[in-house]
């Protein structure tokens, strides 16, 4: 109970930008924590694994295992590879379909980018309401009786400057290390489109070989 009385005389004394900056700060914590478990699963570990097993599948051809494998990995690669995996395709539509798949790898980086920007500007408006009233005090007709009449406008100035720099770099760290992420993300789908190519380019060989196989002892 102390808690939340204490937080709402907080949020009064920084005055009513105080509640857009909760806002970012809400927004921040749920884009964190939905970005890190999704980072997390993608490039983990496991993940690395079973994306080096779907390049190994897509370059050898090895249509089983990329079966067995596409059907078991629900991540945005397999999802690629599966758009991928097939004859007849060219260089053009797999680059659209790597276009398909990156909003998932991008999906938040807009948000925290607005946050790292907004959250500081908030702060100032909030100086500049809070000097507003200070000057208001001083310059009224009506007599300062208590200095803290003042000081109040001065004070809601200082918190929000300083919270909308805290919503701000709380924002800028995940970002930046979610864009490497994705930008890691980048080059794992082009060694995935160069796979596919190449498992598609061996595969017609592979059937013409066997043919050639099957045909051998009929001639004979």
């Amino acid at each position: 109970m102390d808690i939340a009385q204490s937080f709402m005389t907080f949020m009064e004394r920084g005055g009513i930008v105080m509640w857009p900056l909760l806002l970012l700060s809400v927004l921040t914590v749920a884009i964190t924590a939905e970005r890190a478990i999704f980072w997390t699963r993608v490039h983990g570990r496991g993940g690395r694994r079973r994306l080096a097993r779907l390049n190994r599948a897509l370059h050898d051809g090895n249509a089983a295992e990329f079966a067995e494998l596409a059907r078991t990995d629900p991540s945005p690669y397999a999802e690629l590879a599966r758009r991928l995996h097939g004859p007849n395709q060219d260089e053009a539509q797999a680059i659209a379909e790597a276009e398909e798949i990156r909003p998932r790898f991008d999906r938040g980086l807009v948000i925290l980018s607005t946050i790292i920007t907004a959250a500081p500007m908030l702060g100032i408006l909030g100086t500049v309401i809070g000097i507003i009233q200070s000057f208001e005090l001083l310059g009224g007709d009506a007599s300062i009786n208590d200095p803290r009449q003042v000081s109040g406008g001065i004070a809601e100035a200082l918190i929000t400057t300083a919270t909308g720099l805290v919503v701000a770099l709380l924002a800028l760290f995940p970002y930046m290390i979610f864009r490497g992420q994705q930008e890691r993300s980048m080059g794992r789908m082009e060694s995935l489109i160069v796979s596919a190519m190449h498992g598609a380019e061996r595969s017609p060989a592979k059937a013409k070989s066997m043919d050639r196989r099957t045909a051998e002892p009929a001639t004979r």
